[in-house]
């Protein structure tokens, strides 16, 4: 039987990238990538062997999809960003039967889902950024393997992505993986307009859109979230939320959803980033997960 053994909300900017380089940007994301690779480690010791991540900057249209290819290798430049991520290397297995026990629980219970064993179906940045820190220094002997679900969902509604997150836990559980739950994407989303993203770059775009997501992660903090569920859609419409916040959905529903009520730990402090907020946070799972 499989289980999930760490569940968090991750940051993926690709300014992650952009500070390993030389330049004048060199280090300004240390705490974000020690994060990532505090977040790895406790995985590891916990006992994950495979990560499952909610991918914000993977866009779909239509139904909820799963790329669990049985290997992942490339060079990754960012089309969206090509001047912050250019020439990253990756190599992951993946784990193609979690994949389609997902889609298999999540047609079952009526949320329309397809799993994707394709060759040519690339990762996007929200998940590779991530696993380039949890597995950074790691022979590849220890690195997790990888499934990456589309959680940039254009015509979706939240509650199917909640209903999807409870569907994910379910498959988990009937696997034989011990798995790490990644949500990789934004608090508010406002990125800064053109003409003022150099000086935006560690910043928020609105005092607006900050001010609401300290008030969120106080929030979490307390484990006020069934108070943060009734929110999260127009928390996610006036704030921008990325990808419309649907991983955070697909998170809370592996969680419990409403129900869910522990306190969040942070790993690294909220941060602004190219006008968007910023986040690693731990949730801890609940008594029943154990």
């Amino acid at each position: 039987m499989g289980k999930i053994v760490l569940a968090a909300k991750i940051t993926h900017v690709p300014s992650m990238y952009l500070s390993e380089l030389p330049g004048e940007h060199h280090g300004c994301r240390e705490a974000a990538i020690n994060g990532h690779k505090e977040i790895g480690r406790r995985a590891r010791a916990l006992g994950a062997d495979t990560a499952l991540v909610f991918d914000t900057h993977w866009l779909v249209n239509s139904a909820y999809h799963i790329n669990c290819g049985e290997h992942f290798k490339g060079t990754y430049t960012s089309n969206e960003l090509p001047h912050f991520i250019r020439d990253m290397d990756y190599e992951y297995s993946g784990c193609p039967e979690l994949g389609e026990l997902i889609a298999e629980e999540a047609n079952r219970t009526g949320v329309r889902s397809l799993a994707h064993n394709i060759p040519s179906l690339d990762l996007e940045y929200g998940t590779l950024v991530p696993m380039r820190y949890m597995h950074m220094d790691i022979p590849a002997a220890q690195h997790f393997k990888v499934v990456s679900v589309a959680a940039w969902c254009a015509w979706h509604s939240l509650e199917d992505s909640f209903a999807f997150g409870a569907a994910v836990r379910r498959a988990i559980e009937k696997s034989e993986r011990n798995v790490v739950v990644l949500a990789s994407g934004s608090l508010s989303h406002r990125f800064t307009d053109s003409q003022n993203a150099r000086e935006n770059m560690h910043k928020w775009t609105r005092e607006f859109d900050r001010q609401v997501d300290l008030h969120v992660v106080e929030m979490w903090r307390q484990g006020r979230f069934n108070e943060f569920c009734a929110m999260l859609p127009d928390y996610a419409e006036h704030c921008y939320g990325e990808g419309k916040m649907h991983d955070t959905a697909m998170l809370l529903g592996l969680l419990g959803g409403e129900s869910y009520s522990e306190q969040v730990e942070v790993i690294t402090d909220l941060f602004g980033s190219s006008g968007t907020g910023q986040i690693n946070a731990v949730f801890p799972l609940p008594a029943d997960f154990i």
